[in-house]
């Protein structure tokens, strides 16, 4: 297959030269990538000011674009531009850390593959459980071995996988489950704190909070060992909600 390979972390990280180091061992690679972190950026894009793609060579043999611009912006010019839209795939990643629950409403590494698929294309966003101690391998060797018995053209339009892989040996992966969005979320925390000249700032962090127990939830399948594959669409329809709407009368 023709894959264009993009994340949000930057064209230099780990996880995406680990996932382009195995994917083009069998599949014909371009990659198309910040040229600096962009996590967190969700499906932004860029529309008032010019994005610049300089070309790179990510590992020997493989040339690649690192863009001035998010995830979204990548996967865009390299499909309209840099690849002719000749591409049978779109993977993104390999993201260092999970999204799982509501990380996909903020992941850029998710929106590279949304983005993907709103152009007509399959796509895969993959993703590591651990920020402090990513297995990238195991995560591009499971990607590798899942593409050889899935075919990717069966994904719906505009439809995309979230793949979340736990971060253990690849041999200690016990399988994968097909899996739902989470209610998985944050409890956010702001803290003010001062800077030399007196001006007040504020610093967010937070704690994880995992109250949905259903086996088909996503964390709680990487949590037991296995890899979460989770269907998502680019569409965000409430349908059970926009029946009980309809039964409001005007008047």
């Amino acid at each position: 297959m023709r894959i264009l390979v993009t994340n949000d972390d930057g064209i230099d990280a780990p996880g995406i030269i680990t996932l382009v180091k195995y994917l083009s061992r069998s599949h014909d690679v371009q990659v198309v990538a910040p040229d600096s972190q962009k996590s967190a950026i969700g499906h932004a894009i860029t529309i008032r000011t010019p994005i610049w793609a300089k070309e790179t060579e990510v590992i020997d043999g493989v040339k690649g674009y690192a863009v001035n611009g998010t995830p979204a912006d990548c996967v865009k010019l390299g499909l309209e531009v840099l690849m002719d839209g000749n591409v049978d795939l779109v993977v993104s990643g390999i993201n260092e850390g999970p999204n799982l629950g509501t990380d996909i409403l903020y992941s850029g590494t998710v929106s590279g593959a949304l983005e993907g698929a709103l152009m007509g294309k399959p796509s895969i966003a993959i993703s590591c459980s651990n920020q402090s101690d990513p297995h990238y391998e195991s995560a591009a060797k499971f990607l590798v071995d899942f593409l050889e018995v899935f075919n990717v053209a069966e994904i719906p339009r505009f439809s995309a996988l979230n793949v979340n892989v736990p971060s253990v040996p690849y041999d200690k992966i016990r399988g994968w489950r097909i899996t739902r969005q989470s209610s998985r979320r944050y409890r956010d925390k702001f803290e003010a704190r001062k800077d030399p000249f007196g001006n007040t700032y504020y610093w967010m962090f937070g704690e994880i909070i995992e109250d949905d127990e259903s086996d088909d939830a996503d964390y709680v399948a990487i949590n037991n060992g296995y890899v979460s594959i989770t269907p998502i669409s680019v569409f965000l329809t409430d349908w059970d909600f926009m029946e009980k709407l309809k039964e409001v009368k005007w008047g």
